[in-house]
Order: structure tokens, then sequence, then C-alpha cells
């Protein structure tokens, strides 16, 4: 196999390759969460989130990057991390270190026993996806882990704050991991080739019916989102509507995504994750 080409990355693709975009999107609806579950997070919540999650999609290339040979590369992402391999690695070990002392010194002790609790299962795929079974059809899908762990994510340091309502944290948390499921499902697809030539599994791998069940997703969120809104209303308005403006977006994208080429369509799809910023920012950010 010839290695692939990858001329010098544009601009717009060094959120992907830093690992930065997965951070941002738990973020902004970590704080949308929060809003809907009427109740404040500190500065701490959101740094020990943003960390846990850049550590976690970093440690994830990390590993895969290790295994590659040259000429199976086919992302800029991964040759990243393989050309910077060591220097990565300290900062990944600076950024624990962050992560480790602002929770023990900062979060309630309900908080971090949830957050150490959370951590098992991130261990655990990054273990079995990346390691033992990182080629098994009969494994769980990566994407649906995925999904799952960053909307748990989301929602643990906001369930565990004094009074929060726990009630109105669950739509918005399905819709989250919904949106989720939805966006890597279709990077599965767009992203076909890459799995094929890095050894690894995907969705649109494992299961015949995968890439049409996954180009369907955004339009049964959208009108998952859609029903939300129009049976519980009021409270649900700001998060059935950017889930809504999301899994639309990810479906237009989808329809593009041979026209503008898989690498601004990943970048794209990750993008259209933040839709809370409008909300958030018209309200003079977030509590």
């Amino acid at each position: 196999m010839q290695p692939a080409v990858l001329n010098k990355p544009r601009w717009w693709l060094w959120p992907t390759i830093l690992s930065l975009d997965a951070p941002v999107v738990a973020l902004v609806w970590q704080a949308l969460i929060a809003r809907s579950a009427g109740v404040a997070l500190g500065l701490p919540e959101r740094l020990v989130l943003g960390c846990s999650v850049w550590l976690s999609y970093s440690a994830d290339r990390w590993i895969e990057g290790f295994r590659l040979r040259a000429e199976q590369i086919q992302t800029h992402r991964h040759r990243f991390y393989i050309r910077w391999r060591w220097e990565i690695l300290i900062i990944w070990i600076g950024v624990l270190l962050l992560d480790v002392v602002t929770a023990v010194r900062t979060l309630t002790p309900a908080q971090f026993r949830a957050g150490a609790f959370l951590l098992v299962p991130v261990a655990a795929y990054l273990l079995s996806h990346q390691l033992v079974h990182r080629s098994s059809r009969g494994r769980i899908p990566k994407e649906a882990c995925v999904a799952l762990l960053l909307s748990g994510g989301a929602a643990v340091f906001v369930a565990c704050q004094p009074g929060a309502l726990l009630r109105r944290m669950a739509a918005p948390v399905v819709l989250f991991a919904l949106l989720c499921f939805t966006n890597c499902a279709l990077i599965s697809v767009w992203e076909n080739e890459v799995d094929v030539s890095h050894g690894q599994t995907s969705l649109a791998l494992q299961y015949a019916g995968a890439a049409r069940m996954s180009r369907m997703l955004p339009w049964f969120v959208a009108l998952a989102s859609l029903t939300a809104w129009l049976v519980a209303g009021a409270p649900m308005a700001q998060v059935a509507a950017c889930s809504l403006a999301s899994a639309a977006m990810l479906g237009l994208v989808d329809a593009m995504e041979q026209r503008i080429g898989r690498f601004l369509a990943r970048v794209l799809a990750d993008l259209v994750l933040v839709t809370p910023l409008v909300p958030l920012l018209l309200a003079g950010g977030p509590r």
C-alpha cells in the first residue's frame, strides 16, 4: 500500500489535529445541561471536563499512532501524533497533573467520586478498542462508546450539584448522546477507507446497512428534537432548538461530503455541535 498523499494541513484542520474539537463540544453542552438543570458550574468543573476529554481523545490517537506504519497513515491528526509523539506525551502528562490536582483540590467529594467512577469505562474503552478488540467485529461499536462517555462526562458534574433538577437533565443528555452518536456514525462512513488502512473496525464496517442507517440518523434526531420541543414546551425550547439545528446541519454536511471531501466534512461535523453557544452567549455566557 502506498502512503496517503497528505498535503500541508489547512488552518481549519488544526482544532481536529490538536484534539480540541471534542473538549469544546463537551463544554458547551455541559453548560447547556447545567442551565436546563437550574444549577451553576464553576471553573473547576469545566477545567476538569475539558482536560479529561482532551486526555481521552489524545491518548486514543497517541496509542493508535504508535501502532501505525508510515504507509498506513491516512489522516493529518494521526501523522501529527506520530511526528510529535514524545512531545505530546510530555504535554499529556502535564495536562494530566493539572486535571488531577484540580479535581483533588476543588471538586466536592460527590463530584470526585462520580468522575472517578466514569474513569473506569473510559479506561476500559481505550484498552478494548485500541488493544484487545481493535479489529474485532463483535465488539461494542466505538461510536456508541464515545457517545455514552462524552454525554456522561458532560452530565456528571451537573448531576452532582446540590439542587440539580435531574428530570430536566434527562432529555438534554439523551439528545446530546444521540448527536454524538450521529456525528461518530457519519464519520465512520466518511472515513471507511481510513479505518480499513489503520486496521481499525467501525460501525460502518461492523454491520451491513450501517452506512444507510447512519445517513438517516440526523433526520431521526431532528424529529426527536422537534417532538421533545412540542411535548415539553418552553422548558425544552433552547435544548431542542440546539439539537434540532445541529442534527439538521449534520444531515446537510453528510449530503455535501462527497463534494467538499472528508477532511472538511469531519471538521464541520464537530463545528455544528456547538449550537449551544448561541443561547449561552445571548444569556451572557455560562453560569
